[in-house]
Parts: C-alpha cells; structure tokens; sequence
C-alpha cells in the first residue's frame, strides 16, 4: 500500500501532530504512527473495548492506610516460606498513591476500558460490620479519574484479599462467607452503579480454591481433604449467585453483573469433528465446579458421581442461586489443555504437555495461542451466551531493561500477537466477545511467586516505582489505534 500512496499524502501522514509521541513513548518513531493509519488486516467490530487489568492486592500498597483491615494475603505474604524471597504485598506499585499518573499512561496507551478489583478490607475491615468510608473514597476517586479521561472502568469485587477476620471464622470453608460476600458486593454495587455499569462478582474461583485451599500455595495455605476442599467451591460460587442477586438489588442505575473464571482451556489437538467433540465434553466437565455449575445451576451426575461421599452438601434453594443468570461472561485465558477423542465411557482425554513444549518466563504457562478461539467458542456454543469478555490474557517475560531504557520484550508481543490473532478468528465467526483486557498494565506483585515474574506492559522498578513501556506496550498501542493486527 506504502507504494501507491503519494509522497503529498506520506508527508502529511508522517508530520502529523496527531502522530506526534509522548515522552514517555519516545521510542515510537513517525513511522510507527504512519503504520496506524493504515488499515489492519485482522479489524475487530467497531466499539470492541481494549482494556487492561489489575487487581488491588497487587498494585495498590497502602495496606495500613485509610482504615484497611488485613487480607490474608497481607498473613501469609509475611508468614516466612510462603512467598519467593518473603515478598508482599505492602508497597507493590503503590497505585494507591499513584493512580492519577497510572491513569495517565493508560490515556496515552489508547485504553477504552479499566479492569480494576476493590480490596475487601479497603471497605469493610473486618469483612461484615460498619464499612469504612475512607475506603470506598479511594475507589470513587479512582472512577472519577477513569471517567475524565474517557476510561471505562470494569469492576472486580474479589480477586482474592478475602478479610482474615472471615478466615479466622472459617473462611471459604463457612457458608457465612458467602453472605458475608453479598452484603460487601451490594454495599459497593450500591455506592458506584451510578457512575460504574459493568460488575464482576469472583476472579478465578478454579485458583484461589484449588491453590488456597487444595494446594497450599496461596492464601490461606491450606490443604483440605476432599470433602472439605468441594464444600469451599461450592461455597464460592455460592458467593457468586448471591453477589449477583445483592448487585441488582443495590444498584442505583441499570448495571450488568458477570464473572471473571478461568476454565480449563480445553481445546482440540486436532481440529477435526472427533476431537472437537471431544473437547466441548471435557470443557463442560472439566469446569463442572465452577463455571459449569454457574451457567446451569446444577452439578453435572458425572462430576457428583465422581465425588460420591466427597460431593459438596447443598440445598436446591442454593443451587437456584449459583445459577442466577448473569449478564456477561469474563474469561481469563493464559494457556490451552490440549485434548483428544478417546473410546472410554468419558469419551475424551487430556494430553499432558511433554517437557520441550514452549512456555513462557513462569513454567506454567505453556503457549496455546488457540485457547482465545476454542474457550469463548465453547462458552457461546453450550450455554448460549450473547455477551463475552476476555478479562485476563497475558504473559511473563524475562524483561530487562536495556542500556538505551527500554525493554524489548519481543516474546510477549510474539505471545500477544498470536492470541489475539486466534481471538480475531472467533470474533470473525460471530463469537460474542466484546472486549479483551490484557493482564497486566504494569509489572506487579505476582503472589506466591512475589516480584519474581513480571505480566506488565509497564515494566516498573519497584525502587523508584518509575514506569517504563516495554516494546509489549508499544505494539498493544498499535493494535488499539488500528482496532485490529496488521
């Protein structure tokens, strides 16, 4: 295209103060903004919604400030041994402070949409009780600033920091807990709805359960038995159906309330009749516990059968709860479960990933690119599903600031390119996905693994708490200008 434009059209294109870069985004020459203005090869709907993410725990700091109570993150990220090198979450990028400049960088960036969770205790500091209004001050201020500049702010009302008052009483393991939720999601749904229209109630039930309370390796640090470890999932979503109610009955304006899950990705080793079947089988059974129970209301047999006196205790007034319908569906998607046809009763089979598959900086995350076309396509195929977010997708580099200051991540934007492009091919089919937020705006406090890996399209020096746009920023800038890949 570059040869039939005129050296008339390619001057004023390439002059252009429209084109012109910030200081932070430096590194972007004219040419770059020139490639903007020509049209992508992969376009996305008019209106798609390009956002980010983070969650309060890992980028607010601030733990002691303003009221907050204790997370039990904030117990076990100094309990010693449980987090790399004993880091927390006390400082992180201390976007409590720093919000106003944060939001900046997503003004330069093009973001339409903000992703961002409210911490529990931040509210409510010890989990029921009096809320706090010095709190909730911080989340209406950072709305405000969302919405002057033109950010539409997405709301998460957990991403993990439940208050350790309700752990000492039980935590997940008490279906107080789950009330206990509602009241906390009301109570905020309540006081933003005016001015907030999108509403997740849970991020990733599937992790803060099975790595918190199977595993171990997350807040609280528990290992459950069986029986005990199904009662906590059954409670969580639980907290889901009930949040979901507590939202539309509190809220202020015309509100839609969703989820933020990450399902088993399952998808089709081979992309033929066989397998696919196959795969859209262990997508609803794989999830059975969570999103499966979700978007039907009841357990599938094969996932009571499996658990037999292990199964969760429930009454049907509970399960009409968790099935409440929800208005949108998120979800997070990092890496694909590869699955094949199989000629047992359960008709599929997982295929382990052998040692020499391609996996980004952290060791689980294997690469699927796929997984963006094959999870959204299951989720509207089986349950009918009209509105779709990709509320989390993203990867861990091993980022390094260069002489020059910059961070050429090119396996990130490798890893970004390919996903989104599996993503362009759904939507292109009539899958309903509506927005995707890349996780993360900026390096953060990544859990268990502390400050080990970074997510960020910011790359932060935690000393200085600068930030920096790696080459990963520059690129996901491009593809928002363009609404597509070229």
């Amino acid at each position: 295209m570059l040869n039939r434009l005129s050296r008339r059209t390619f001057a004023k294109l390439f002059s252009s103060a429209a084109l012109a870069p910030s200081a932070l985004y430096s590194t972007e020459s004219a040419a770059a903004g020139f490639a903007s203005a020509l049209p992508a090869a992969h376009s996305f709907p008019k209106g798609f919604l390009w956002g980010s993410a983070t969650a309060a725990y890992q980028v607010e700091g601030a733990v002691k400030e303003d009221g907050r109570g204790p997370s039990i993150w904030d117990t076990f990220s100094h309990t010693p041994g449980k987090t790399n090198m004993g880091d927390t979450g006390d400082v992180a990028d201390d976007h409590y402070h720093l919000y106003k400049s944060d939001i900046q960088l997503m003004k330069e960036m093009g973001l339409k949409t903000y992703r961002f969770s409210v911490s529990w205790t931040r509210v409510f500091p010890s989990g029921t009780g009096s809320p706090n209004p010095r709190g909730l001050d911080f989340y209406n201020r950072l709305v405000d600033e969302l919405l002057a500049n033109n950010i539409t702010p997405y709301c998460t009302l957990f991403h993990w920091d439940l208050p350790q008052t309700l752990e000492d009483k039980g935590g997940w393991q008490s279906r107080d807990t789950s009330e206990a939720f509602a009241s906390y999601a009301g109570y905020v749904a309540e006081r933003l709805s005016d001015r907030v229209k999108h509403f997740m109630t849970l991020n990733e039930m599937r992790s803060f359960v099975d790595l918190g309370y199977g595993r171990g390796i997350h807040a609280p640090g528990l290992e459950l038995a069986p029986a005990a470890l199904n009662q906590v999932r059954h409670h969580a979503v639980l907290a889901h159906g009930l949040g979901v109610q507590a939202i539309r009955a509190h809220a202020k304006a015309e509100v839609k309330v969703g989820l933020a899950e990450n399902p088993e990705a399952c998808a089709p080793i081979i992309e033929n009749a066989e397998h696919i079947a196959a795969a859209s089988k262990a997508f609803r059974e794989e999830n059975a516990g969570y999103l499966t129970v979700v978007m039907e209301g009841r357990y599938t047999d094969a996932y009571l059968e499996h658990h037999g006196a292990n199964a969760p205790k429930f009454t049907a007034a509970e399960m009409k709860a968790i099935g409440t319908p929800v208005d949108f569906v998120g979800l997070n998607i990092y890496t694909a479960t590869w699955v094949r046809a199989d000629s047992t009763p359960k008709g599929y089979a997982i295929i382990p990933a052998p040692k020499s598959y391609p996996h980004m900086m952290s060791p689980w995350l294997t690469v699927g690119p796929q997984a963006l076309y094959w999870t959204p396509k299951f989720t509207a195929d089986l349950w009918k599903v009209k509105e779709l977010y990709i509320t989390e997708n993203g990867a861990s580099s091993a980022d390094v600031m260069t002489p020059d200051g910059q961070v050429y991540d090119s396996d990130r934007v490798m890893y970004l390119r390919n996903y989104l492009t599996q993503l362009h091919r759904g939507v292109s089919e009539g899958v309903p996905v509506k927005g995707y937020f890349c996780w993360s705006f900026m390096d953060n406090y990544e859990w268990a693994d502390g400050y080990a890996y970074r997510f960020g399209l910011h790359y932060v020096d935690f000393k200085t708490q600068k930030r920096t746009p790696k080459m990963s920023a520059h690129f996901y800038k491009e593809v928002i200008a363009r609404n597509g890949l070229a």
